[in-house]
């Protein structure tokens, strides 16, 4: 149905698909194998809930998610990477820049270790936690930050700001 209508990417493992329904990691492993090979571009989501980040597990959530999907991937120029703290999501709560930098980087170091440094430097990591008009240049500042997923943000005026935020 996605190719249907024309559209070229999808988005899988979003928060409200593992949390709400239920999906587990292998599952949307499957999901983006099976994309890629129909041939859609994957934004694959990924992210920690607020008990887990408050008990320091943050990488040990993110890298599991990561080790599931990249099991799946064998074209990484299809596939765009977004970290949505889901304690971020929906909540007007955002991770700090300097906390999305971190994970971000400790994504990159985990790709160079575990996929190859090749693709830890191209793979785009985008960030998807309450992104705003009034957060996005701050975010966009930050080294590992790729871009952004925006939710909420994206139906109100000031989207604007947030696509220019690079700028």
């Amino acid at each position: 149905m996605i190719k249907d209508v024309g559209a070229e990417w999808v988005i899988l493992g979003h928060s409200e698909r593992r949390n709400v329904f239920g999906e587990n990691d292998q599952l949307i492993g499957e999901k983006v194998e099976h994309a890629l090979q129909e041939g859609l571009n994957v934004i694959a989501c990924i992210g920690e809930l607020l008990e887990e980040r408050e008990s320091g597990k943050t990488t040990e959530v993110v890298f599991r998610q990561t080790q599931v999907i990249s099991k799946h991937v064998k074209d990484w120029s299809k596939m765009v990477l977004a970290y949505e703290p889901v304690w971020a999501i929906g909540t007007g709560k955002t991770a700090s820049p300097q906390q999305a930098q971190e994970v971000h980087q400790q994504l990159r170091q985990w790709f160079s270790e575990n996929v190859s440094p090749q693709i830890a430097e191209t793979i785009r990591i985008i960030y998807g936690g309450s992104v705003t008009a009034n957060n996005a240049k701050e975010l966009a500042t930050q080294n590992d930050v790729d871009g952004f997923l925006v939710g909420g943000a994206s139906l109100k005026p000031e989207f604007v700001q947030i696509v220019n935020a690079r700028q």
